[in-house]
């Protein structure tokens, strides 16, 4: 049952922030189209059948099936009838001026970037968690040219192509999204500075691309299995490994390979439970899955330290952006990134992604509230007809030549762009289908904050912690 009453919250929260971000884009063109006097036939959050609808004021409102999009139908702009079926009006109505097509179409991404402001604002003064994951070598594969150069454990990585790294997820970032697969990287050891010129290691199949270094981590229990031996010793969830067999524990790998080799062996495990070390005896059993050793359990991704007061505001969005921007920049260069529009997400894959953000923390869940605004609101400026860019472009056509272009021309223009972005929709959403084993994998996993996290010191590390499960699909030793 209370598992249950977990999904229905999760889910009640994931359609809430996502039709939020819906609404307040369609409010904006809806709330500046009645002050221009604009007739508005329709107001919809969601595309396709409706699954509510009640009109008052001679306005349709509904609430329809897919969480795509939405539309407030304005018979005075240019209509899609693939996307907000027939206009209502019985007699043609005379166009909108330029102006205020052109306020209209604006006031959807700018309510977009106000809303992101906003929860920016609210994130600021409830705290954000950041992922603890310091750009720190945890391994150097033995023979490779990054240990040949000599890179070594524990060597910090201070920048990327010029570019300050202050985490591995700032690393990933940089190098997925370059343009080349060549990077100047400057590690620091014993306060000195040495650059190096590193190849990234990339993977056709998922287009991904990563430097040939593992980060260093103490690997974290996310789940025990009941009646497996870290269960029966005491092993519980959260407790992060320091030592097995007396041998200090450098990654999940190595805990792997530890706990293979002591298969049948009584073995001392020794963690860090909120702060104290705790040592437990226990005999890693053979699995024939696996057909190696476990003791059963299985990884968290690491921890998570609230920062509090978050980032400020206009940081949240400059950094979103800037985000935002570099991915695309990786798209138009997708032969030399490797990023293609199928890594892109569509609405399964930011709902999936909003769905675990929101069960391990809804602070989390704001935050990826202001990536998805900012990202709605730049998106749905580019000058193509159906979005609110390609109604701005038209109008600023429109006011230059004096007279608006043929409307039936437009109309049949718009809709074939409406049938291209639904059909862009259901391909990016086959890919997010694909991908839904690793969602689940993730949702089942991850964990809720454990408790209430106070204010935290920067470089603390025992206090104000949140554990959580892993972006990769986690291994089990």
């Amino acid at each position: 049952m209370e598992r249950l009453l977990e999904y229905v919250w999760i889910a009640a929260a994931v359609v809430l922030l996502f039709g939020l971000s819906i609404m307040v884009h369609e409010f904006g063109h809806f709330w500046v189209a009645r002050r221009r006097g604009l007739k508005v036939e329709a107001f919809a959050i969601g595309l396709g059948p409706k699954i509510v609808s009640w009109t008052r004021d001679g306005i349709e409102y509904s609430i329809r099936w897919i969480p795509a999009g939405g539309f407030v139908r304005l018979p005075q702009m240019v209509t899609s009838e693939a996307l907000e079926g027939e206009t209502e009006a019985k007699k043609p109505l005379p166009s909108a001026p330029p102006g205020s097509k052109i306020l209209v179409a604006f006031a959807g991404p700018l309510m977009n970037v106000v809303f992101a402001f906003a929860v920016a604002v609210v994130i600021y003064f409830v705290g954000l968690p950041v992922l603890i994951n310091p750009p720190i070598v945890g391994k150097v594969e033995p023979g490779s040219f990054e240990e040949k150069a000599g890179i070594r454990a524990g060597d910090r990585i201070v920048a990327i192509s010029g570019k300050p790294v202050k985490s591995w997820q700032d690393i990933n970032m940089i190098v997925f999204l370059a343009p080349s697969n060549i990077f100047d990287v400057t590690i620091e050891r014993d306060g000195t500075r040495t650059n190096y010129q590193l190849r990234a290691k990339s993977n056709k199949e998922f287009g991904l691309k990563w430097l040939n270094l593992e980060p260093q981590e103490h690997p974290v229990v996310g789940y025990v299995e009941p009646g497996m031996p870290a269960a029966k010793a005491g092993l519980q969830k959260g407790d992060r490994f320091l030592s097995f067999n007396g041998v200090p524990v450098s990654s999940r790998e190595h805990l792997i390979k530890l706990v293979a080799k002591s298969e049948g062996k009584q073995s001392t495990v020794t963690v860090e439970r909120e702060g104290k070390k705790l040592t437990f005896e226990l005999t890693p059993v053979y699995d024939p899955k696996t057909k190696r050793g476990r003791i059963g359990i299985v990884f968290a991704g690491g921890v998570y330290r609230l920062m509090r007061p978050g980032p400020k505001p206009w940081e949240q969005i400059a950094n979103v952006w800037n985000r935002t921007v570099s991915t695309l920049r990786a798209l138009l260069h997708s032969r030399e990134t490797g990023v293609k529009a199928r890594d892109l997400s569509g609405p399964v894959g930011i709902l999936s992604a909003l769905a675990i953000q929101t069960r391990t923390d809804i602070r989390l869940a704001l935050h990826f509230l202001v990536l998805l605004n900012v990202n709605l609101a730049l998106i749905n400026l580019f000058p193509i007809p159906v979005l609110d860019g390609g109604h701005i472009l038209l109008a600023l056509l429109e006011k230059l030549r004096g007279r608006p272009a043929n409307p039936r021309v437009i109309e049949i223009v718009t809709n074939v762009f409406a049938l291209l972005l639904i059909s862009f929709m259901l391909y990016i959403t086959f890919f997010d289908v694909r991908r839904l084993p690793l969602f689940r994998a993730l949702f089942r996993t991850s964990s809720p904050v454990e408790k209430a996290l106070p204010a935290v010191a920067p470089k603390s590390t025992e206090t104000g912690e949140v554990r959580i499960i892993p972006q990769p699909p986690p291994k089990q030793p």
